[in-house]
């Protein structure tokens, strides 16, 4: 999938203008980055078209703190958008995501996340917890 069909994808699920589809996507690739390790990074990136993978390139420390709510502040402000939108937005990227990537890496990736980015993609299975 190159970027402009990720983009289409993310706009139709979000009921968005194509521009502003591709704005959040960018903001909420760029966002994930920071939150996840730069190992979990690379591995999403690799299953991802270079356009798409590549706002994952340059991740940050990786366990950005704060929760759901402040990264939907942290695409807003990126994207310079509500955070209503952003919102919209990132439920709608990260639904393209699930479906462009594996099942087992969608799964590492949520694994990284807080527990509620749950509610942003339903269902999303959490790997089992080892006994």
């Amino acid at each position: 999938m190159r970027f402009p069909r990720f983009v289409d994808a993310v706009s139709r699920r979000a009921e968005l203008p194509t521009e502003q589809a591709a704005t959040i996507s960018r903001a909420v690739l760029q966002t994930l980055a920071e939150r996840i390790t730069a190992t979990e990074s690379a591995d999403l990136a690799a299953q991802l078209p270079d356009e798409v993978g590549s706002y994952l390139a340059a991740p940050g420390e990786g366990g950005a703190t704060g929760g759901a709510v402040a990264f939907l502040y942290r695409v807003a402000e990126r994207a310079g958008v509500d955070p209503a939108v952003a919102e919209v937005g990132a439920r709608a990227v990260l639904a393209t995501l699930r479906e462009t990537v594996t099942v087992g890496e969608f799964q590492d990736l949520v694994a990284q996340l807080p527990k509620g980015f749950d509610a942003m993609v339903d269902p999303i299975p959490r790997p089992p917890y080892d006994v």
